[in-house]
């Protein structure tokens, strides 16, 4: 499929597509390790990948200077204050008797801490957005490679991952979902909201690639010397004219970009299925599924529950972290908007459901089929409805009613899909190969 798109429309939009598949994959392992090895409806797969993709862009955005010699201070001392509180707090609720005296103490200490809080915070987030707010705004991040994020991108979701974990694991699996789903929101709200942190919905543009820019493989000598020779004559052997040549050079810069940036994801792809391959086939990950299909015969064997669903969600959310910094890295910014439910959690799913949730292969597969069928199905459609219009007067009510549908056929071919995986092949295209024993 992606050959032909390919050959119909171009390489550069078939490249484009297959590393959309790839960062998809990464997150659709991520979410089976979760639900295929363990059974934990996680809904929460969009607060993951946002906070991988908003580390990739404090990892790789320069500090901006000047928002921190006026808000820094103020930033620095509100951070003080809540530990300071967390600290009293935790003292008087461990030191004092139970009884209305440790809880007026306890109301009391949580609302000198706010008050300190609230005046340092809104101090320090009043000065540091009002530096140049048309391009900053904000703090800015470290300045470092990028690639460095997404290895801190996947320790960022595993440390959210943690703390929702403390807060949401234990409870039944209705109730987990609705509160991975709030806790998702949430995150996204303040990302939205923070400007002094991620500059909100103005976005965070700019950010440094870890290929080359298409302008500067223009310039480059070696790059011209490999277009020339590639493009060098016509088919009649004679000389192609300089405006077809700079037409190929710029067509070639943005496929070499693209070639880039797919062998950065292929690698990223084979070492975590590698991984979760070994882990799923050792004695851990018979252990997980041995959980996941009877928790109770689980339990009486002496297996902590709870602990291990924190571990794999843990692994999991790392996984969808890295998948995040990576798709921020590719898109050269950080949209904060961008960041919904339809794209980060439930296509995901449906990605896991048709590959074949338990089978880390199946859920690449699923990823890839699913993203393809999202990102061509309006172009085909729209292709489609111009073949009938054809036959079809202007002022016929029908052809104006087909262009105004075609646009959403995605929709339509997504529900069908599902449909007919669930009707057909209710395990999965590829589903899990079961153990000879746990």
């Amino acid at each position: 499929m992606l050959t032909i798109v390919g050959f119909g429309q171009s390489w550069n939009v078939a490249l484009a597509i297959f590393n959309l598949c790839l960062i998809s994959a990464v997150m659709s392992m991520g979410l089976n390790m979760q639900w295929g090895y363990a059974g934990l409806f996680n809904a929460g797969i969009m607060a993951s990948t946002a906070i991988g993709g908003l580390t990739a862009m404090l990892i790789s955005y320069s500090p901006v200077t000047k928002a921190w010699s006026v808000g820094g201070t103020s930033l620095s001392a509100a951070l003080i204050s809540l530990l300071l509180t967390i600290v009293a707090g935790i003292l008087v609720w461990k030191k004092m008797a139970k009884g209305s005296k440790r809880s007026w103490s306890m109301t009391a200490v949580v609302l000198i801490g706010y008050a300190f809080i609230r005046f340092f915070y809104e101090e320090a987030t009043f000065a540091i957005e009002a530096v140049d707010p048309a391009k900053t705004g904000f703090l800015g991040g470290l300045g470092l490679p990028i690639l460095f994020s997404w290895l801190a991108g996947g320790l960022a979701a595993a440390g959210l991952a943690w703390l929702i974990g403390r807060i949401a694991l234990g409870l039944r699996s209705d109730y987990f979902a609705i509160a991975t789903l709030g806790i998702s929101e949430i995150m996204i709200s303040i990302l939205k909201n923070e400007d002094w942190l991620s500059r909100g919905v103005k976005n965070v543009t700019g950010l440094a690639r870890p290929v080359p820019y298409e302008v500067d493989l223009q310039q480059a000598e070696w790059f011209k010397n490999l277009v020339q020779w590639f493009y060098g004559t016509a088919d009649d052997g004679s000389a192609v004219s300089a405006d077809i040549m700079r037409e190929a050079m710029q067509l070639s810069a943005g496929v070499f970009v693209k070639l880039c940036y797919s062998a950065l994801f292929v690698t990223v792809v084979l070492i975590i299925l590698g991984l979760a391959t070994r882990a799923l086939n050792s004695p851990w990950g018979r252990m997980m599924r041995a959980i996941r299909d009877n928790e109770t015969a689980a339990s009486a064997m002496g297996k902590d529950i709870t602990s291990r669903h924190r571990q794999v969600f843990i692994i999991g959310s790392a996984v969808i972290g890295i998948s995040g910094a990576m798709l921020t890295t590719l898109d050269g910014q950080f949209t904060p908007g961008s960041y919904i439910p339809l794209r980060f959690t439930f296509l995901i799913w449906v990605m896991v459901i048709i590959g074949g949730s338990g089978n880390n292969l199946g859920a690449i597969i699923g990823a890839f089929i699913t993203w393809f069928v999202w990102i061509e199905a309006e172009p085909s459609a729209l292709w489609l409805v111009s073949q009938i219009n054809v036959f079809l007067a202007e002022s016929n009510p029908l052809r104006q009613h087909l262009q105004e549908v075609a646009p959403h056929m995605r929709m339509v071919l997504m529900g069908l899909i599902m449909v007919l995986v669930l009707r057909f092949r209710p395990k999965g295209i590829l589903p899990e190969e079961a153990p000879d024993h746990y």
